[in-house]
Parts: structure tokens; sequence; C-alpha cells
């Protein structure tokens, strides 16, 4: 099964995703085949280049062809993106200061980016 999950309450990413899904990813052992990741709200940090949490997740993103993108709107008000407010959703937003092979986008951006891989299953944390 594909899931992609999309991390929108508060500290979902460095509670649920940093202690108990990026491990069983680094270990081979989550049980199902991860197609994407979404990141919103405070949880945009976790990708941040200065972040161990995003650097591990670098590497298990590259290594098992994991999409990782963060909220355009949610990037640009931390210093995590670059653009502005009118360009949200355009897919004219770019990702800065954050680890390898992330993204910045809107939904349209996620569904296009899915398009080649889709998940079975979304899982909102």
């Amino acid at each position: 099964m594909k899931v992609a999950y999309i991390f929108r309450n508060d500290m979902s990413a460095t509670f649920q995703f940093a202690t108990m899904i990026l491990p069983q990813l680094e270990q081979g052992n989550h049980g199902v085949e991860v197609v994407g990741m979404m990141f919103f709200d405070d949880n945009v940090y976790s990708l941040s280049s200065e972040n161990e949490i995003g650097k591990r997740l670098s590497v298990v993103a590259e290594q098992q062809n994991i999409l990782l993108m963060i909220c355009d709107q949610c990037a640009l008000r931390r210093g995590l993106a670059s653009g502005d407010f009118s360009q949200c959703g355009s897919g004219d937003v770019k990702a800065k200061n954050t680890v390898n092979g992330v993204m910045a986008g809107c939904f349209p951006q996620l569904y296009d980016a899915l398009a080649g891989n889709m998940p079975d299953q979304v899982i909102t944390l």
C-alpha cells in the first residue's frame, strides 16, 4: 500500500513523525510505501537546513523516492521560501534554507507532484 502524510497538527512532525515514522523508514520496517509528505504551519521548520530531523528525512526521501513539500504560504511566513503571497498556489514560490529535495507549494502542486505515484491513502497527523 502507498501512503502520503500531511503534517498539519502542532508538533506532529517533531512527535509522531520524528519519533515513530522516521525511525521506521530508516530501519525499513514502516510497513507501507510512503510516496509523499506535506508539512504545514510550524511543522515546516522540521525541513529547515539546520534541523537534524530534516537532514535525516532528506536522506531517506532520496533513497525511497518520497516527495517532500512544504506549504508555500506557511514557508513564506517562516522564512523558508522565496516569493510573495500573491504567488501562493501557483507553483512560483520556491523553498529556501531547507534540506535537499524540498518543494514549496499548495494543493495543486501536491496533486501534480503525486500524479505519477498516487497514494492509496492520505493520512493527516
